[in-house]
């Protein structure tokens, strides 16, 4: 249940023709001299997104995002890099938004821009910074790609008549939707009818024209997947004769209920489509589960993606698969291994680089097709993703104490270069707090890692109020994150102690472990939070009697369970959109794969031994226990933990007179995304913490 949603970090804009918007986010003389890190600095801090190096790895242009927290909205603007000199400069203002550039030739790039009033396709010359529109469309394109000769556009297309209006034309102000079947919602919006699809065009005399609906007019698919609507699920062969993509193509129940997506390729000149997936299937692999990301060899004979053995299960081992278009064998490149595969880009033909999640990091790391797998990187941070191109490999990296950057990694050592440097200024001037790695032992014997973040200054002699944090997901990793929506060195700096355990269900420490927790959510988890806080609570400096329990989605649900078994650990609790109500949650969520897969089944399954223990240990059957104050927050647009089990909680705890803030934020969904409303969040986040964990 977790959501980095780029579009929502990269604009913040109202549609139509953009509006200019002034950047000055330099630390005023007060921010320097407290040196403390506040919510406010934060949004003064410039986000890092997606990058690309030049064919011949010479050149690197990346992404930035910027924020004015009074206008409540930011841009993102386009820079260049020169691998060689290390000069860099803006390449595009901020009268628009600009992002996802991909390289022409050594001099041009094309990009998305909504500089028009609309999002499409422009090209720039990185030398003359001349601009050309490359697209023309009637509505927006939400992503795209181009070769010397094809090109393919992400639009939205209405495939489905589910409005009253469709169905009752001379009632055109009806605002009623009409539904026969699920899903009727998902993450943040009802379904319309609307749905975004692949169009695949020529790339002629510098113009993307004679769009195709390769999905097809009439499908309720969509093409990238939501909710994330990832257009690196799309790629375009080498040469351009061909274009790979991720598709589900179910609907109804059916597609609620599976996450069987296949891998397809189109084939410009017949203007016919395999479905890979579906071919390579055999008695020993069925390929029902996610197969996506498919991604060319450089000679265009083979496509690499990452599948999951299991349907329903979101969370099953990303594997890595190689489709061999001559031969049309497809082989399981890492066969009895036990981490995933993300983030792959191919070295040569024969071997590729990939993210590796592993043991609370993630990694660059590099795999032969014989399956032969060597570690890159080594150390506590986070690799998100990479560009490799030219024998350069860029990565972008944060940690707990970081924000993103980009750096330099050497193919040989594995040492990272850092090549951006662009919140300088915070980390001249605030101090951050210390991050310990801890290994603490669980009640079933085995090592968890758990991340401690300690105060700025921390003084070892006296004691500092402690927060569990829960992490949500379930299946999510307690990694070296550095996150703009829960961060652990904002939380250190109000002078907390941060425990952070990587509990059963958190995955990068074997498939067994991230298992675990499906069909057990009040079980063994539970406990490995309670050895978490009570191992470090064993430090003279945890003030014991100022503890508190925060969480977000699973993590909510996390607070809620254990401000029920607690035993008067805590003496304040904060769940973020969480799951309070087992049996309401089955029919308010959406995804129904998720609750089916991590609940064992539907509550009416009387027979279901599994599905029966995880409705009877629901959180609101111990909501009797509940002796502490808490805060429940929520987002009104939120579908897949709707904003209707906040309320459950609330009032629960208001009716029993336990002292309890209800905070609804009418314009977010899952996340907090938007500056003012993230200010005020953090704001009464830490009220509610020192109203009760501070003396």
């Amino acid at each position: 249940m977790t959501f980095a949603s780029l579009l929502a970090l990269g604009s913040c804009e109202d549609s139509g023709t953009p509006k200019p918007l002034a950047i000055n986010n330099q630390l005023t003389e007060a921010e320097k001299a407290e040196g403390k890190f506040t919510a406010e600095i934060m949004w003064k801090m410039g986000r890092i997104g997606s990058q690309v190096l030049s064919e011949d790895g010479s050149k690197l242009i990346y992404a930035l995002t910027e924020y004015n927290l009074a206008e409540n909205r930011g841009v993102t603007t386009l820079w260049l890099r020169d691998m060689a000199t290390g000069e860099t400069k803006r390449l595009t203002d901020y009268n628009s938004s600009n992002h996802s550039a991909q390289w022409l030739d050594a001099n041009n790039i094309a990009f998305l821009s909504n500089r028009s009033g609309s999002s499409q396709v422009w090209a720039m010359n990185i030398e003359t910074l001349a601009v050309r529109q490359v697209s023309n469309l009637e509505k927006d394109v939400e992503g795209f790609g181009i070769t010397a000769d094809h090109a393919f556009y992400v639009q939205r297309v209405e495939a489905a008549k589910l409005k009253g209006s469709n169905k009752y034309e001379d009632m055109d102000k009806s605002k009623v939707r009409i539904y026969d079947d699920l899903m009727v919602r998902h993450w943040d919006y009802w379904d319309d009818g609307s749905y975004l699809h692949i169009f695949a065009a020529d790339y002629t005399n510098g113009q993307i024209v004679n769009g195709k609906d390769i999905i097809g007019e009439d499908k309720a698919y969509d093409a990238p997947l939501a909710p994330y609507f990832d257009t690196a699920e799309i790629r375009l062969s080498p040469d351009g004769s061909k274009l790979a993509y991720t598709c589900k193509p179910l609907t109804g129940v059916e597609y609620a209920l599976s996450t069987d997506s296949d891998v397809f390729l189109y084939d410009f000149a017949t203007e016919t489509t395999r479905n890979l997936s579906k071919e390579a299937a055999n008695e020993e692999e069925k390929f029902v589960g996610y197969d996506k990301y498919p991604v060319f060899s450089p000679d265009g004979t083979k496509i690499a993606f990452r599948s999951q053995r299991r349907p329903g299960n979101e969370a099953d081992q990303q594997r890595l698969w190689v489709f061999d278009l001559n031969t049309n064998e497809c082989t399981y490149i890492t066969r009895g291994q036990d981490y995933c595969v993300t983030e792959v880009v191919w070295d040569g033909n024969e071997a590729m680089y990939f993210v590796l999640p592993w043991r609370g990091t993630h990694q660059v790391a590099h795999i032969d097709l014989a399956g032969n797998m060597k570690h890159i990187t080594k150390g506590n941070h986070d690799i998100n993703n990479f560009t490799f191109a030219g024998g350069k490999l860029v990565a972008n990296m944060n940690t707990i104490s970081k924000a993103v950057e980009l750096y330099d990694v050497n193919l040989e050592t594995g040492e990272m270069t850092q090549l951006t440097d662009v919140n300088r200024e915070v980390y001249d001037n605030i101090k951050f707090g210390e991050v310990q790695e801890r290994w603490i032992k669980t009640t079933d014997g085995k090592e968890m890692l758990t991340w401690v973040i300690l105060p700025p200054d921390f003084d070892p002699t006296k004691k500092y109020p402690t927060l569990l944090y829960c992490q949500g997901g379930p299946q999510s990793t307690v990694s070296q994150f550095w996150s703009y929506r829960w961060n652990f060195q904002l939380m250190a700096a109000q002078g907390y102690v941060i425990v952070a355990p990587n509990r059963r269900g958190c995955p990068s420490f074997g498939q067994e472990w991230t298992d675990q927790i499906s069909g057990d959510y009040s079980g063994q988890n539970i406990r490995d939070y309670l050895a978490a806080i009570d191992e470090v609570s064993k430090e003279p400096w945890v003030d014991t009697d100022h503890r508190g329990c925060v969480g977000a989605s699973y993590g909510g649900y996390s607070t809620y369970y254990l401000a029920g078994v607690h035993e008067n650990r805590f003496k304040a609790f904060i769940a973020h959109c969480g799951i309070f109500n087992f049996e309401s949650m089955y029919g308010h969520t959406e995804e129904l794969f998720f609750v089916t897969n991590d609940y064992g089944g539907a509550y009416w399954e009387t027979d279901n031994a599994t599905a029966m223990r995880s409705y009877a240990n629901s959180p609101h059957k111990k909501v009797a226990n509940w002796n502490a104050p808490i805060m429940i927050i929520t987002g009104e647009k939120d579908y897949r933990i709707p904003y209707s089990q906040s309320l459950e909680a609330f009032t629960a705890a208001r009716v029993q007179g336990i002292d309890a803030r209800l905070v609804s934020f009418e314009n977010e969904a899952h996340q907090v995304f938007q500056p003012q409303n993230s200010v005020v969040w953090n704001r009464e986040f830490f009220s509610w913490l020192d109203k009760y964990l501070k003396e």
